[in-house]
Order: structure tokens, then sequence, then C-alpha cells
């Protein structure tokens, strides 16, 4: 098998960020329980880098960017043990570094579905009122 492979190894690299995903969430909702200034912080999806050196986490908060802001200090304090939890369960030699971030686009994605969604209804409302 060629480990050179671009196919494969992005394949290899869902499957590591689809565990990871699953881990750190799993933490994370143990840690906003223990710490509950955390709640309303959701963690949308995890980007491990081409070297697998660095894993950023994306976080959403319906409050917007500047409630994340506030308690990303919080969060960062937990960063330590989440990697030493992480190194405990995942097989590999080395442990991501782990880089927590505002989703953002998450956020206009959300804006832009609701936008459609308000298109959408507007028309059907016409249509209903053009039927009658």
């Amino acid at each position: 098998m060629n480990n050179n492979n671009p196919v494969v190894s992005s394949i290899k690299r869902s499957q590591k960020e689809s565990q990871l995903l699953k881990e750190i969430s799993k933490m994370f909702l143990d840690i906003s329980l223990d710490a509950p200034i955390l709640q309303g912080l959701f963690i949308n999806k995890v980007e491990l880098s081409t070297d697998k050196s660095m894993c950023r986490v994306f976080f959403y908060a319906p409050e917007g960017f500047g409630f994340f802001k506030e308690r990303l200090k919080t969060l960062t304090l937990y960063k330590p043990s989440m990697r030493k939890g992480l190194s405990l369960i995942l097989s590999g030699r080395y442990t991501p570094d782990l880089k927590f971030v505002f989703d953002a686009h998450f956020e206009k994605h959300q804006r832009l579905e609701g936008l459609l969604e308000k298109v959408s209804q507007e028309a059907k409302d016409r249509n209903n009122g053009n039927s009658k």
C-alpha cells in the first residue's frame, strides 16, 4: 500500500478528525458540567492539519463571537487536561496541539439558511394568495 497516496491520506485524516470530534465532544460535555460558564458553546467540527500536529476545534455560540471570546480564557485552561485525555485514548505517537476557534462560517451558514427559508415561505404565501 502506498502511504504517499493523497486519497488514502485524506481518508485517514478524516477518520482521525471524526475520532477527535467524538472524544473532544465527550470531554467538553464533562468540562461544561464542571465549569457552567462554558455552557452555551457548541463544538461544530474539528480540522486536523495535514501533518496532524494541530487540531483546530471549531465552536459555535448562538450569542455570537463576543460570547465565545469571553469564555475562551476559561476554555484554554482545560487544554492541557484535554490533550492528556486524548493521549490516553488515541492510538499514535503524538497528540495534536489544540486550538479553539469560533466558527464564523457556521454562523453565516445559519443566517443564509434562515434567509432562504424566509424567501421560500414568502414565495409559498404569494402562490397561495394568487391561487385564491
